[in-house]
């Protein structure tokens, strides 16, 4: 049965800074949930999975599983599995007995870690493997192999540090699908670092993103998208459009754009950011009127730019798209696709 998992005013300075890596953040994992962590480089991801992990004290602030605070407990006694980056297997050891290693340090015979850990190996699809030597295996089996491990010692709460960002597109891809196999499997409670705001989007239920240590932004994965919290969490999800205006405090913002209903907003009236989901805006012939002065390819689909004025709306395109460089087109924005922050 999978655990809840929680922080609570969680902080860590390090010895000689003055300014904390991680600052008062409280978070909480429902139980069978997976929740990412987002952040750019330096934000204090990788800061709190260590303090939830053990491998590193606190300053402040409490760690809970299951309701229980385990702040002063081992790390190899907190119940939880760890994902690295890096592998990290022995060199010395088979497949078979890396996963198994935590039953034979515990005192099971050879033959029956092995036989505990061969269930694993299969859950990673890679039953065919186990006798092989680690140097044997390739990036993505390895990554493989690491995840079993974690999983062989049947932890309460699995925290994965970025453990997919060395590895290619395809193999990444792959790993996210095992994840989710094993996600639905296991029921297991889940806690993900990563920078990559689509790694977040297929994996988490839910998205937490902390800024110079701080969290400003915990919300469902969509929420996140279309109602970031900051200016700093919009560029985080990949928001592209920031238009500068003002808003009334009651519904409505002002720009170039004209004035623009926007729901859902509990901010004082004053200068004000509205944020527009470039993937909801689609071209018709009514609308705001632009014209297309920018075009970009970004894969499969394509990126258009409609100045309005002196205005840049972007604007994502669906495969196919017959849309020109100097075409005038019509924006139709939305209700879904708007948002407000202030500056």
């Amino acid at each position: 049965m999978s655990v809840e998992l929680s922080v609570h005013g969680l902080t860590k300075v390090h010895a000689g800074q003055s300014v904390a890596a991680l600052d008062a953040v409280d978070l909480t994992v429902p139980p069978g949930s997976c929740t990412a962590i987002l952040g750019p480089s330096g934000s204090g991801k990788s800061t709190a999975l260590r303090l939830i992990a053990g491998l590193d004290s606190p300053s402040a602030g409490t760690v809970r599983i299951d309701g229980r605070e385990i702040n002063d407990v081992a790390a190899e006694n907190r119940g939880v599995g760890m994902v690295f980056q890096r592998p990290m297997l022995f060199p010395h050891m088979s497949v078979l007995d890396n996963i198994g290693f935590a039953y034979r340090a515990a005192g099971d015979s050879r033959k029956r870690s092995r036989e505990r850990a061969r269930e694993y190996l299969d859950l990673v699809h890679l039953g065919d493997i186990g006798s092989r030597a680690v140097s044997e295996v390739s990036g993505g089996q390895a990554q493989r192999v690491a995840l079993a491990r974690s999983l062989a010692g049947s932890p309460k709460v699995l925290l994965l540090d970025e453990p997919f960002s060395a590895l290619d597109p395809v193999l990444r891809s792959e790993m996210h699908d095992l994840v989710l196999e094993l996600r639905a499997t296991l029921d297991q409670t889940l806690l993900l670092v990563t920078h990559d705001q689509q790694e977040a989007a297929v994996l988490a239920d839910s998205v937490a993103v902390l800024i110079d240590g701080r969290l400003e932004h915990h919300s469902a994965i969509g929420v996140a998208y279309t109602r970031p919290s900051t200016l700093a969490v919009s560029r985080l999800m990949g928001g592209m459009n920031e238009i500068e205006g003002r808003w009334d405090g009651v519904g409505i913002h002002r720009s170039e754009l004209g004035e623009m209903e926007v729901e859902g907003v509990s901010l004082p009236a004053g200068p004000a950011v509205l944020l527009l989901r470039h993937e909801l805006i689609t071209l018709n012939d009514n609308g705001i009127r632009g014209v297309v002065s920018d075009l970009r390819p970004t894969g499969f689909r394509s990126v258009a730019e409609v100045t309005v004025g002196s205005l840049a709306v972007k604007v994502e395109l669906a495969a196919g798209s017959v849309v020109r460089m100097g075409d005038a087109v019509g924006l139709d924005i939305p209700g879904g696709a708007r948002s407000v922050v202030t500056g």
